[in-house]
């Protein structure tokens, strides 16, 4: 195939350099912790490898109802409040990491914070169905405001990919996270309903080998019979999930009346 007619000469530049660039190969070096986003490398070969990363992917539930065409200071508004508030939490509970996606925002915790992140993800889902949902009065033809989340953890590889200067002003490049938990996370998070925390058999396994009781069971409130929080989902001939079951948390937001000690007792588990 002749492609000197088929791609202009700067396009075959471009191709040619990264083809050699693929030949090349790249490397892989491992990193204990997640770094800073200024630290990622980007003109390097080099990716960094971090075991364990815990995410946590929040999504505006049916937002595409919303019209920017039609609403556009309405739908700015609720963006603003549902995302800027997501990433706010997700900052108050220590995410190493944020990225904003569309309608919602993800959260990379470090694997020793992973009690950290479920507490953000609780708190987050507490906000909107209790508060959010209050607070926005969307059209009839709507439904309440509401979220869905999905966690998951595993090994991740990043690195920055793109161009640092674009005519000597400005950086063009993002990170890129390669490995399950932020893809898991996600698919976990779309299919959950109206304020759904939904988390992979990997994380239930981690809460359930460390046996606390602050994260299987409930408060024992209304009644003072404590309860299981997880309902298990079978997600084994769903081809999107590396994994057999997923877990739905089953009660709708902190405890009114043991919300607050529950969440600060949790966090200690991450000590």
């Amino acid at each position: 195939m002749d492609r000197t007619n088929q791609l202009t000469d700067s396009v075959l530049d471009i191709v040619d350099g990264a083809t050699e660039r693929f030949r090349q190969g790249e490397k892989v070096e491992p990193k204990d912790r997640i770094p800073l986003a200024d630290n990622i490398p980007l003109e390097s070969n080099t990716w960094w490898k971090i075991e364990d990363v815990v995410c946590v992917f929040i999504d505006m539930k049916n937002s595409t109802q919303l019209s920017a065409q039609k609403q556009d200071k309405f739908t700015a508004s609720i963006y603003q409040y549902f995302t800027g508030t997501a990433v706010r939490i997700l900052n108050e509970f220590g995410a190493s990491y944020i990225d904003v996606r569309g309608d919602g925002a993800f959260g990379l915790f470090n694997s020793n914070r992973i009690y950290h992140a479920l507490a953000s993800a609780i708190t987050f889902k507490t906000v909107v169905g209790s508060i959010m949902a209050q607070e926005v009065a969307l059209p009839e033809n709507m439904e309440r405001l509401s979220c869905h989340i999905g966690m998951d953890k595993k090994t991740v590889l990043v690195k920055r990919i793109g161009i640092r200067v674009l005519e000597g002003k400005t950086d063009k490049s993002n990170e890129v996270w390669a490995g399950k938990p932020v893809n898991m996370a996600s698919k976990l998070a779309s299919i959950g309903k109206a304020n759904d925390l939904m988390i992979s058999e990997r994380v239930f396994q981690k809460f359930f080998n460390d046996n606390s009781e602050l994260v299987l069971h409930t408060c024992g409130c209304p009644k003072g019979v404590k309860a299981k929080v997880w309902e298990p989902t079978d997600v084994s001939q769903n081809k999107n999930f590396d994994f057999t079951k997923a877990y739905r948390l089953i009660p709708e937001r902190w405890c009114e009346e043991h919300g607050k000690s529950f969440c600060e007792n949790i966090l200690e588990l991450d000590k």
